[in-house]
């Protein structure tokens, strides 16, 4: 009867840990440098470019009338 050979086994338990460790760091640094709104949906509001920012300030901007 053959034996079984328990450091081919252990090597491959050993690779399959070091893969899943390099996968979950990788998935963290995205996760990291590519964060997620906060209501859970990718992509939700589009980016504000300066003429938007510079619409939304003249519509707060509240003209004084003269007394």
């Amino acid at each position: 009867m053959a034996k079984t050979n328990f450091q081919y086994e252990k090597r491959q338990k050993e690779l399959e840990k070091k893969k899943k460790a390099e996968e979950k760091a990788r998935r963290k640094l995205e996760a990291k440098n590519n964060p997620k709104p906060a209501d859970g949906e990718e992509g939700a509001e589009p980016e504000a470019d300066e003429s938007d920012a510079d619409a939304a300030d003249d519509a707060t901007d509240v003209p004084t009338q003269p007394q």
